[in-house]
């Protein structure tokens, strides 16, 4: 502001006194309708003396009064306009998306059992602040350019809670919950090293062009559009041509819809009119300015996220906090390359990213191939892929031999150091999870898929799914870990067995085992029928003494378990 306002009073000495006095006079207009200019205040104006000042606020208010006797009569929050307008950073951003809401208020009692649980959880909506709070002015001022409701900027609250990493058991991720289907529709990127899905600037501009599409397709009916978001067009019109057929009413809320979408948009109208009158329901909102915290820069290449959090001044779950979309501990080799980052950090980012060459901004390691090692065992070690090995070590096929070298982009840290990739958090989720009974680690095998293993432990897909944070139709792993509660270790092996149809050297099977209280070699021999001397061997244990959540490895005979 300070800069435009610098040309304003050099545009004011170059031209004529009779222009100075109508732009004073349009100026002490402007200012005595806002209320905001005081006398003494126009002396600064061109430099005038007191007693014109004077006389320009005597016509000035003549001037506005003619102006205004057609006017809207300036209401209680018309300060709170003004801050929004101006851009003020103390202005709050409730206030403008208050300003933005067009959907109607809707009297209906889904709403208000809705509108009761969230007025009567403040700690939520504290932590909820909190998460969109670096994000939430970006999210408005797109919705804003496109000229939509800012009820769809509250949306991420109930898909999400704003929450970046949030992932359902539909296999839904990201603030916007993107399915992956819908998601590659819409142009977002997934793969091992990155996921689009949960990219803010990425995901927000997907999800807005998904609801216009919605939009449009139901004719401008938005309670439609919200419904088919998130149970899918299909079934939204399904239910109206069914409700057609028998002479029904076809808004939203006569159709017949899946449970979860009847709750959702009313979930939605509920957070709107709360905040919309906080007060009205007793609560306080946390305040968020309405400025800009983030921005997007361009890398121009892959990079370490510890490096790149080093360069920018802030900590590495930070840097992941706001850019939740990588994996891994790097930046998809393939793009994009651009950072979420904090508005004060960029200059610095980037002046010391132009000092970094890109082949400097992963760490090399040279490799040499050992005999039974393959592209994928190495990549796995090295927490990379093999389409990457294989680029940068310009090999055609697959195939490796024992002694040559490869070179690898490692990280800087270890990998465990990496707390927020997805094999981090879902080993955290493990880690979390409770259950009855003992817990064991399940070693994916060829073929092996949920339900079969949740067959064999005799526990349910969901539950299975939940220790392990991820969803029931997601893929497996060759060599993927997964948690099972199980009602005694014992009972594990046994139910194991039955999935396994096994001869020959096939009969024995590794077990991961967490040691638990009271535990002992001797104990843990006897539970697997095992000899105290094999368990030190395959543990290399040089101590008799265990401690309680010490993971032991125990080759099984399956033949002799009972």
């Amino acid at each position: 502001m300070a800069y435009k306002n610098t040309n304003k009073v050099m545009m004011i000495i170059r031209i004529p006194t009779i222009f100075v006095l109508a732009l004073t006079m349009l100026t002490a207009c402007n200012a005595l309708q806002k209320g905001t200019v005081h006398t003494g205040e126009l002396q600064a104006v061109a430099g005038q003396p007191a007693d014109a000042a004077t006389a320009f606020t005597t016509a000035a208010t003549e001037f506005s009064n003619t102006t205004n006797a057609t006017s809207t009569t300036i209401t209680a929050d018309s300060e709170e306009t003004q801050n929004a307008e101006e851009g003020n950073s103390n202005a709050d951003i409730w206030v403008r998306i208050r300003q933005g809401f067009r959907l109607p208020d809707y009297d209906h009692k889904r709403v208000a059992v809705e509108l009761k649980w969230f007025a009567s959880h403040q700690e939520y909506l504290d932590r909820v602040a909190d998460r969109a709070d670096p994000f939430l002015h970006l999210i408005v001022e797109e919705i804003e350019r496109r000229g939509m409701p800012l009820e769809i900027a509250l949306l991420p609250v109930v898909e999400s809670a704003y929450q970046p990493f949030a992932y359902s058991h539909g296999r839904a991720a990201g603030i916007w919950q993107f399915i992956p289907g819908t998601g590659r529709k819409f142009g977002l990127k997934q793969n091992w090293w990155y996921d689009g899905r949960r990219d803010i600037p990425a995901a927000t501009t997907a999800a807005l062009d998904y609801l216009q599409y919605l939009h449009k397709h139901f004719n401008g009916d938005w309670l439609h559009a919200l419904a088919a978001y998130n149970s899918g067009e299909g079934r939204v019109n399904s239910a109206i041509r069914k409700n057609r057929r028998k002479g029904k009413p076809i808004d939203f809320w006569n159709l017949k819809l899946p449970r979860e979408t009847r709750g959702y948009v009313p979930k939605l109208l509920a957070i709107s009119s709360l905040i919309a009158t906080p007060e009205k329901y007793g609560v306080q909102l946390k305040t968020i300015s309405d400025t800009a915290k983030v921005t997007s820069v361009e890398i121009g290449s892959q990079i370490d996220l510890a490096m790149a959090a080093k360069i920018a001044g802030i900590s590495l779950e930070e840097m992941y906090h706001l850019n939740p979309a990588f994996n891994r501990w790097a930046t998809d080799p393939n793009g994009p390359h651009q950072l979420l980052l904090p508005i004060d950090k960029v200059q610095g980012f980037q002046e010391k990213l132009a000092e970094l060459p890109e082949d400097k901004r992963i760490q090399w390691k040279r490799h040499k191939i050992r005999n039974g090692e393959s592209l994928g065992l190495i990549a796995k070690r090295y927490g990379t892929t093999v389409s990457l090995l294989r680029k940068t070590n310009r090999i055609r096929g697959t195939r490796i031999r024992a002694g040559r070298h490869l070179i690898i982009p490692v990280s800087t840290r270890s990998l465990a150091s990496y707390t927020l990739t997805s094999e981090q958090r879902q080993k955290s989720i493990q880690r979390k999870t409770s259950g009855s009974g003992k817990k064991i680690v399940h070693t994916v095998r060829k073929g092996d898929n949920l339900w079969d293993i949740s067959r064999q432990y005799k526990v349910s897909v969901r539950r299975l799914a939940k220790w392990n944070g991820i969803a029931p139709r997601d893929m497996l792993q060759l060599g993927q870990k997964l948690v099972v509660w199980v009602k005694s270790a014992a009972s594990a092996t046994a139910s194991a067995i039955r999935g396994l149809n096994l001869t020959g050297p096939d009969r024995t099977t590794k077990v991961n085992y967490v040691v638990r209280r009271g535990d002992s070699l001797s104990r843990i021999s006897n539970k697997f029928r095992v000899t105290i001397r094999q368990l030190r061997k395959w543990n290399r244990l040089k101590s008799k003494y265990l401690q309680p959540g010490q993971r032991i490895t125990v080759y099984v005979d399956i033949t002799r378990q009972s």
